[in-house]
């Protein structure tokens, strides 16, 4: 069984466009929605015309482009310590500064807002995940997404093994092995190593979080340290040899719905949709 979810979608027009058609003529299952960014209004559009197409919310603290910037969903005079000193969020090679001084109180809000957005526009989630943050990236961080994530009704995407040895014990279910980021992958001979790993698929459940694009100028303008990793992903996702390989190696690509339904029983109450006071962009 293979989770193969498509990252950062709603960062950018290309982005979008690819995540659509690794869905529908590739090999991906599903995608995480990033919400403060410039184009998911855009995606959110393919979403409502495509509701078929099973997504979480690609939790966001970080701006990865600097020439191309967007802000937090809450207005920042709310959420002050998750701005760098010239009033922006943070890049992702300031982790560990975001990190140190994030207040638990404004990263619940920030986190609600997102959520929210999507959830008023009529989206129906299936989990939460969080960009350029292995399990959040602090305790806490990780602690308040599941408490969100049950509010919601919702599954989280569990990365590191503390976080699985904390659900577990409370017979959540996630990935069985090691977690997959496409950033990690060499450019060169990608097609080949993702080919691999395809056929060396161990048995149970395994995550990968691609990032397709598609590499247009546009892209390339926008994003110039990783427009070449998204179109290499997307290049191998709507390839006929990687279909064909997870059909000889009988692969299931599968999604968080399946996940959601244990992280959330049906029988447990739904949250009460409730508007974030204040929230803009």
């Amino acid at each position: 069984m293979l989770i193969v979810n498509n990252d950062d979608f709603g960062m950018y027009p290309a982005i979008n466009t690819a995540v659509v058609e690794s869905i529908e003529e590739g090999i991906a299952g599903s995608c995480s929605l990033m919400v403060p960014c410039p184009a998911a209004p855009h995606a959110m559009d393919l979403l409502r015309r495509r509701p078929e197409i099973p997504f979480g919310i690609h939790l966001t603290l970080f701006c990865d482009t600097p020439n191309y910037r967007w802000g937090p969903v809450i207005p920042k005079q709310k959420v002050p310590s998750l701005l760098d000193d010239t009033g922006e969020l943070f890049t992702p090679a300031r982790v560990p500064e975001l990190l140190a001084r994030a207040r638990p109180d404004e990263v619940e809000l920030e986190f609600r807002a997102q959520i929210d957005v999507a959830v008023d526009a009529g989206l129906t989630p299936t989990h939460l995940d969080w960009h350029c943050l292995a399990d959040g990236g602090r305790d806490d961080i990780f602690d308040l997404t599941v408490a969100l994530a049950g509010e919601y009704g919702l599954a989280v995407r569990v990365w590191l093994e503390p976080g699985r040895q904390k659900v577990r014990p409370r017979g959540l279910p996630v990935t069985d092995h090691p977690f997959l980021d496409s950033f990690s992958l060499d450019i060169d001979g990608k097609s080949a190593r993702y080919a691999r790993l395809l056929r060396d698929l161990p048995a149970g459940l395994s995550e990968w979080a691609v990032h397709p694009g598609v590499g247009n100028e546009e892209a390339q303008a926008i994003d110039p340290g990783g427009w070449r990793v998204r179109r290499t992903d997307f290049e191998f996702l709507t390839s006929p040899e990687a279909r064909e390989l997870l059909q000889r190696e009988g692969i299931t690509v599968t999604d968080y719905r399946t996940l959601q339904q244990a992280w959330s029983p049906a029988t447990a109450p739904r949250r009460t949709v409730r508007r974030t006071p204040g929230r803009g962009r």
